[in-house]
């Protein structure tokens, strides 16, 4: 079978105009997958430029199929499962900075080459006091790329219009900020002309954005099947879901210049990202955190079986839009029709999302996610949400009867043995709490006085929210005698 190459293809004659430090799944199928989209409509007329960002990386493979590779975008369509495939064919090269570092820098000679886009793992945005501008490369990305700005200013001698627009896509808060930010720590570090820093802060774009999309990456265990499908072998396949949004905090300007919306691309210029990022992390990822622990001791092992699951898909629905809906101070409409999405791309047949790998580290997610919206239902409508609650209680659960080996917790539910990955003092904590509990309703409303006193675990005192430890004690006490089956049923409408 015949690899996928085409140096012949048309989008070949297009000019790099991005640079990318990053050559992963996620981001070839979203950013590059965005800029096919645009070079379709003739809209960008240029290609990406991929940085490996660590040793180890698929620059080989990618340059072996000329950049090209396919993408397959799977869910439900008005209810129905629906795929679509293309050949993408933004992407030029991939540049392996541990042996081409000065293939790198000439980057930034390029005058068409004005957008960065990143993303090198949530930690990837962080100073390194050890990184020098003399390694060939640095060893971090911000380090990377305050070498690869310090070059370009170099080259074009400070020119104001040759600052360049960067777009990480980390998964941290305010990811600008945060890059510009370490790369002046670089800066002053490295002792690098106060002119750089100047040129920095004046000319060049650092925005905060906020992605989401689910990438299932290379499917290994259907590849077979579709490239026997294809006609042809492709090592670098990437597979994800039909849903995008990029919401992108900078000025109206830049979306001219990149013309994602004209595209029909969902993609979002603000001047205020803190509503997208409040109603994914809430509805998004707090309806996962809030309900896979009582998914999951039910007796459930992936997401889409506990959306189609009788009680325990209410219980999701209920959870969202009777609860974490109405504790957010936004549009409704717009909550709605987001939340209406999520329960859709929770249902899509063709991920399988395991429930234990969501619960890993389930308690500082719990806090960033879930917690906010237990708290601010109570202060807008004067009593704990029911199911949030129990929620709550339910993640407590999962850690009952645990025993610590190694890194993780061998705990049990009804269905047998599993392991639950956390820190491992958030661990200890949870098991050696458990040991006080004898069956009886006072000991385990002593349990989750104890947990909710952890002020490190919540970042304060939950004792101090009326009736919390009584309900998740109560709570408690009935998953710990019923099972969760049971105690679930009495709480779903």
């Amino acid at each position: 079978m015949n690899k996928l190459n085409n140096q012949l293809h048309p989008a070949a004659a297009l000019p790099e105009r991005v640079i990318q430090f990053g050559e992963g799944n996620f981001l070839r199928a979203f950013a590059d997958w965005m800029i096919h989209q645009m070079n379709q409509q003739g809209l960008f007329n240029g290609r990406a430029v991929l940085v490996q960002p660590i040793a180890e990386g698929l620059s080989k493979q990618i340059n072996e199929q000329d950049g090209l590779y396919t993408l397959f975008l799977r869910g439900l369509k008005n209810g129905q499962p629906y795929e679509e495939k293309e050949i993408i064919s933004s992407v030029s090269r991939c540049i392996n900075p541990y042996g081409q570092w000065n293939e790198c820098l000439a980057c930034a000679e390029n005058a068409d080459i004005e957008f960065v886009i990143s993303n090198t793992t949530e930690a990837g945005i962080a100073y390194d006091q050890t990184d020098k501008l003399e390694n060939q490369p640095p060893v971090s990305f911000p380090g990377k790329l305050t070498a690869y700005l310090y070059h370009r200013f170099g080259h074009f001698n400070g020119d104001p219009a040759k600052g360049m627009v960067i777009l990480p896509c980390e998964l941290i808060d305010r990811n600008g900020d945060n890059l510009k930010k370490v790369v002046l720590q670089l800066a002053d570090a490295w002792q690098l002309p106060a002119e750089f820093a100047s040129w920095i802060e004046q000319h060049n774009y650092f925005l905060n954005t906020l992605v989401d999309r689910v990438v299932t990456g290379y499917p290994r265990d259907e590849i077979k099947e579709l490239e026997a499908k294809l006609g042809y072998q492709d090592t670098i396949l990437d597979t994800g879901e039909l849903f995008h949004l990029w919401v992108i905090e900078g000025p109206e300007q830049l979306a001219n210049r990149l013309p994602f919306t004209k595209a029909g691309l969902n993609v979002i210029w603000t001047d205020d990202m803190t509503p997208y990022r409040t109603r994914k992390v809430r509805i998004l990822n707090g309806a996962h955190t809030s309900s896979v622990p009582a998914a999951f001791l039910y007796g459930l092992d992936t997401v889409g079986e506990m959306m189609e699951h009788d009680v325990m898909g209410k219980y999701v629905r209920q959870i969202v839009f009777d609860e974490i809906v109405p504790s957010i101070n936004l549009d409704k409409a717009m909550l709605d029709d987001f939340a209406e999405s999520v329960m859709e791309r929770f249902r899509n047949p063709f991920i399988k999302h395991y429930l234990l790998s969501i619960l890993l580290n389930s308690s500082s997610k719990f806090k960033a996610r879930v917690l906010p919206s237990i708290l601010e239902y109570k202060t807008k409508h004067g009593s704990l949400p029911v199911k949030l609650t129990f929620s709550l209680a339910a993640l407590i659960a999962v850690y009952k009867d645990g025993q610590v080996e190694g890194s993780g917790m061998k705990a049990r539910r009804e269905q047998g043995d599993f392991v639950m990955k956390d820190d491992v003092p958030v661990l200890e904590f949870f098991a050696e709490v458990w040991t006080a509990f004898d069956g009886s309703p006072e000991s385990a409303s002593q349990v989750a006085q104890r947990v909710l006193a952890n002020i490190s675990l919540w970042g304060q005192d939950l004792t101090q929210v009326e009736g919390l430890v009584a309900k998740t004690g109560d709570y408690l006490y009935r998953i710990a005698t019923n099972g969760m089956r049971a105690a679930v049923q009495t709480i779903v409408d």
